[in-house]
């Protein structure tokens, strides 16, 4: 006897309009939950725009912001490959510490001739970050130390050093103007200013010629120049999943969250072209954001990278070196932190004992308020710089209002555990 079923025929052209719009609308909500932390980074800045009275978005405060919080973002994007991968570094804040007291005592203090120009010092504590990354990635990658006790032992010890490189408490500077520019410098506008006249309204009603605004118009074509980028290669991305059968969000969403991107970036831009351009660190820690984009979705390492923090066992028995792959990892943090700390160094125009501590915890808050999952293997570029720039604006806006250091903390440790059981719900959810 046959036990075959036959399919239940459409009963009507009712149930596939049905069908359509619920398809429709769960699509939309999957999206959008990928869009939430953009929306969150926009609701807190309206937010503190307002509660700050408009000092947030003035051109000279955005700068600030810029500079204040560039290092956490830049050491964000290499704790994301740690993190991915499956493990953590703790010792990303001390290793800053640490690279800005050994730079001030190479440019101020020793009279070591060529090797105290700012730029070969410069290169000099990069590759003394990358020793060491590559110190402690040895011990997790090929002795199987958790990452926690390697890195937490390095906390100490770099912390360590830093104190006894600047003789317990005192600080070492002024650091060389050269080398400041890392952190307080602006890209020079190589097009020309251009001089737009605001006219005004006198008492008596007439119109009349106002002041001028100058435009640093260097900053502007490289701001056009970005978000036309941004479009181009997010319709490529949208045209390529749907050649290879992929399922792509619906246009209109596309088109929605790429309106406003593209006009959040513009109007920024246009802040910094009214006051003095972009600053260097924006300009590197856009250049570094890109490079890692390109990275972890472009190249076989970062493909491997995800791997190995979703299933080590599995990533081994592909023929992945997880080990060599793991000190990669670490090496790539330990650059990072370096030129974290020498932007640090560079912004307070000094190195000083208390450098970076208390850092590491908003490296790592920025990361997982971006998504990354602890677990590893879970975790993108976007949602990290998105993360890191809630951080930041946090910070500055209740800087602005007054509020106290101690609530400061409770208020970012609330968004973190916030972001973290939001994460654990849609998982659990799916």
């Amino acid at each position: 006897m046959s036990t075959e079923t036959v399919p239940t025929p459409k009963t009507g052209v009712a149930e596939d309009v049905q069908a359509g719009p619920r398809f429709a609308v769960s699509e939309v909500v999957g999206n959008l939950r990928d869009y939430a932390l953009v929306l969150a980074l926009i609701i807190i800045m309206v937010f503190f725009q307002f509660t700050t009275d408009g000092t947030l978005f003035k051109p000279v405060n955005l700068s600030n912001l810029v500079q204040q919080n560039s290092f956490i973002i830049i050491m964000a994007l290499g704790m994301l490959l740690v993190i991915v991968s499956g493990h953590i570094d703790l010792s990303v804040g001390s290793v800053a510490g640490f690279i800005g007291a050994l730079a001030a005592m190479m440019m101020v203090i020793w009279p070591l001739g060529i090797f105290s120009n700012p730029l070969v010092v410069s290169i000099i504590c990069l590759i003394v970050g990358a020793a060491i990354g590559a110190a402690q990635g040895y011990w997790i990658a090929y002795h199987r130390i958790p990452s926690f006790i390697v890195t937490l032992g390095g906390m100490l010890i770099f912390r360590g050093m830093c104190q006894a490189l600047l003789g317990g408490g005192s600080s070492v500077g002024p650091l060389p103007d050269a080398f400041k520019q890392l952190s307080s410098g602006f890209i020079p506008d190589i097009i020309g200013p251009l001089t737009l006249i605001a006219p005004t309204v006198n008492a008596a009603g007439k119109t009349i010629v106002g002041s001028g605004i100058v435009l640093h118009v260097t900053t502007v074509v490289i701001g056009l120049v970005g978000v036309a980028a941004y479009i181009y290669f997010g319709l490529m991305a949208r045209r390529t999943r749907e050649k290879h059968g992929y399922q792509a969000e619906p246009f209109a969403l596309f088109a929605v969250k790429t309106l406003v991107i593209g006009a959040l970036v513009l109007f920024l831009v246009y802040q910094f072209a009214t006051y003095k351009g972009l600053p260097i660190v924006l300009v590197v820690m856009g250049l570094l954001i890109a490079l890692f984009v390109f990275v972890t979705k472009k190249m076989v390492i970062g493909r491997r990278v995800y791997a190995l923090g979703g299933n080590p066992k599995a990533a081994q028995l592909s023929g992945i070196n997880t080990e060599r792959l793991t000190l990669i990892v670490f090496v790539n943090m330990g650059v990072l932190s370096a030129l974290g700390g020498l932007i640090i160094a560079a912004r307070l125009g000094q190195a000083v004992p208390a450098a970076g501590l208390g850092s590491e915890l908003d490296v790592i808050a920025a990361v997982f308020i971006g998504g990354a999952s602890a677990m590893g293997g879970v975790g993108h570029v976007a949602g990290s710089v998105v993360g890191g720039f809630i951080m930041g604006v946090m910070n500055n806006g209740m800087s602005i209002m007054g509020v106290n250091v101690d609530w400061q903390q409770v208020v970012k440790g609330l968004v973190l555990l916030g972001a973290v059981v939001f994460d654990v719900y849609n998982k659990n959810k799916a």
